[in-house]
C-alpha cells in the first residue's frame, strides 16, 4: 500500500535524521493528529519520500515501537497504537470531547435517536431521484425546495397548529443554522439581548454570546418561562422550547402564554420558538399546539427532523412573518447557497405519502415503553427522586431529593460504567432548585433504561 506521511526533517540540524523523525511521530501522536490505529507508510516509501535512507526510517519506527508509541504486525504494517490513554474526563462536560466507553449513555442529544426508518427513507430518496428534474442538480431555491415547503405547512398546521403557508417558510441546516441566521438579524433590528431560559441548553448560550448578542438567562419553574422576570431583564427577544422544555421538560402554561404574548406587544419584541420535538407527544390527552398560533407577527417558529428522523441530516425549518423572513433569506445569501435538494425532495415524498407519521407512530411508541421503564426504575431504585413533565420526547428530567449530592451521584455512575448528565451544567446562574439528572432514555432497551438506574440506585447517598 502506497502510504504518504508528512514528515518535517532538517538536514543541516545538530540532531540525527532518526531522532528528528522519531520526535516528529511522536509529537503528531501527542497533539492527536496521528490517531490511533493510523497505519504509516512501510519504511521503504518513508525513506523515498524524505530521501535518506532507509536504515534511518527502520532505527526511528524501531525505537518508537519499543517506546510503546507503534506496533508492526507481519503483513499489517506499522501503526499507531490502539490503546492510547484518552485525557481525564470531567463528569461536568461529559458530552464535550472525548469521553469514555460505557455500557450505558444516558446524556440527551444526537446518540439518543432510538430509530432511523431506513426503508422508508430509500423508498422516498429512490423517488426524489427518478422525478428530479435537470434544475434539481443547480443550486436549490434558498429559501427551499417548493414541495417541502408545501408538504411542511400542510404537516405544521395540520400536527402543531401553526399558522404559515409556503411563501412564510424556509428549509435550513437544523435549528443550529437557524439560530445562527436570527442573531445577525436581531442585531440589525437593534436587538442586542437574546433572553435564554434557565436552565436551558448550554451550547446555545455559548453560541448567542458568540454570535454577538448578550445570553440573558431567565428563570424557568413549573409553569415554563418567568415572564414576570423576562419583562424585568429589559430584553427584547427572547428563545424557548414551550411545549416541551429542555431540559425541565415542563409545558409552558395557558396563562404564561397569555403573558407572553402580552410582553412580546409592550417591548416590540419577537419570540423564537424553539419547537426541537414537536412530534414526540405519547402523554395521554391533548397536546400543546405551537405558541406561533396565538402571535404569528411576533414569533419565529423553529423546527427540525434532528430528533425524529436523525441529526446527521441538518435539516429544519422557519415559519416566519414576511418581514422576519425577508431578513432571514438576505442573511443567509451572504452565508449559504441553500439546502441540498435530493434531502428535501425525500422528506417531502416521506412527508406526503404518511410515511412520516407512520415512522412518528412507531417513534412515540417505543418512546412511551422506554419512559414507563424509566419510571419504574426511578421508584424502585431512586426513592424520593422524581420524573417530572409529560411523556414528551426523548429525555427525562429526574429530579433528586435536596439531601442528594448530584455531583457524587455523577461521577459514582461513571465508575459504574452509567454516563449521565447532572443538571448543574443545564444552570447559566446560582441554582435555588433540587438537584437533577437530565436522562436520555428512548434509545436504549427497557432492560438498559433499568439497569442503568439500578446502577444510579447502588451508588445514591441520601
Amino acid at each position: 500500500m502506497a502510504l504518504h506521511m508528512a514528515v518535517e526533517v532538517v538536514r543541516d540540524s545538530t540532531d540525527s535524521l532518526t531522532s528528528q523523525i522519531q520526535e516528529f511521530i511522536k509529537r503528531e501522536i501527542s497533539e492527536g493528529i496521528l490517531h490511533p490505529g493510523t497505519r504509516l507508510p512501510s519504511s521503504r516509501r518513508l525513506a523515498g519520500d524524505l530521501d535518506v535512507s532507509r536504515s534511518v526510517v527502520v532505527e526511528a519506527y524501531g525505537q518508537l515501537v519499543a517506546e510503546g508509541y507503534l506496533e508492526a504486525a507481519q503483513g499489517a504494517g506499522t501503526r499507531v497504537v490502539g490503546h492510547l490513554e484518552d485525557k481525564p474526563v470531567v463528569p461536568a462536560l461529559l458530552d464535550e470531547g472525548q469521553v469514555p466507553q460505557v455500557r450505558w449513555d444516558l446524556r440527551p442529544g444526537g446518540s439518543n435517536v432510538p430509530d432511523f426508518p431506513r426503508r422508508e427513507w430509500l423508498r422516498c430518496y429512490q423517488q426524489a431521484l427518478h422525478v428530479a428534474e435537470l434544475s434539481h442538480h443547480d443550486y436549490p431555491p434558498l429559501a427551499g425546495e417548493p414541495a417541502l415547503r408545501r408538504e411542511l405547512t400542510s404537516y405544521l398546521g395540520r400536527l402543531r397548529g401553526v399558522r404559515t403557508t409556503p411563501e412564510h417558510i424556509m428549509v435550513v441546516g437544523g435549528f443550529a443554522q437557524a439560530l445562527g441566521l436570527l442573531c445577525p438579524v436581531l442585531r440589525r433590528l437593534g436587538i442586542d439581548a437574546l433572553a435564554i431560559e434557565d436552565p436551558g441548553h448550554p451550547g446555545q448560550r455559548q453560541f448567542v454570546r458568540e454570535s454577538g448578542l448578550r445570553a440573558v438567562p431567565v428563570p424557568v419553574d413549573d409553569e415554563g418561562i418567568d415572564v414576570d422576570a423576562l419583562a424585568a431583564s429589559g430584553a427584547r427577544a427572547v428563545l424557548v422550547t414551550p411545549a416541551h422544555q429542555f431540559p425541565t421538560g415542563v409545558t409552558l402554561s395557558a396563562q404564561r402564554r397569555e403573558a407572553l404574548a402580552r410582553w412580546a406587544e409592550d417591548v416590540d419584541g419577537w419570540v423564537i420558538e424553539d419547537d426541537y420535538d414537536g412530534g414526540l407527544w405519547y402523554e395521554r390527552g391533548v397536546r400543546p399546539l405551537a405558541l406561533q398560533r396565538t402571535m404569528p407577527d411576533r414569533v419565529v417558529y423553529a423546527g427540525t427532523a434532528s430528533k425524529s428522523l436523525s441529526p446527521g441530516l441538518r435539516l429544519g425549518w422557519i415559519a416566519a412573518p414576511e418581514p422576519m423572513l425577508d431578513l432571514l433569506l438576505r442573511a443567509r445569501a451572504r452565508h449559504d447557497l441553500g439546502t441540498e435538494h435530493l434531502t428535501q425532495l425525500a422528506f417531502a415524498e416521506l412527508l406526503s405519502t404518511g410515511l412520516f407519521d407512520r415512522h412518528l407512530r412507531r417513534l412515540n411508541s417505543l418512546a412511551r415503553s422506554r419512559r414507563q421503564a424509566l419510571d419504574e426504575a426511578v421508584r424502585r431504585h431512586l426513592p424520593g427522586a422524581t420524573v417530572l413533565g409529560p411523556g414528551a420526547g426523548l429525555h427525562a428530567y429526574v429530579q433528586l431529593p435536596r439531601r442528594a449530592d448530584e455531583g457524587a451521584l455523577v461521577a459514582g455512575a461513571l465508575r459504574r460504567s452509567v454516563l449521565v448528565r447532572g443538571a448543574a451544567a443545564f444552570h447559566a446562574r446560582p441554582r435555588g432548585d433540587a438537584p437533577a439528572l437530565v436522562v436520555g432514555h428512548a434509545h436504549l432497551p427497557r432492560s438498559g433504561v433499568t439497569e442503568a438506574v439500578r446502577a444510579l440506585g447502588a451508588v445514591r447517598r441520601w
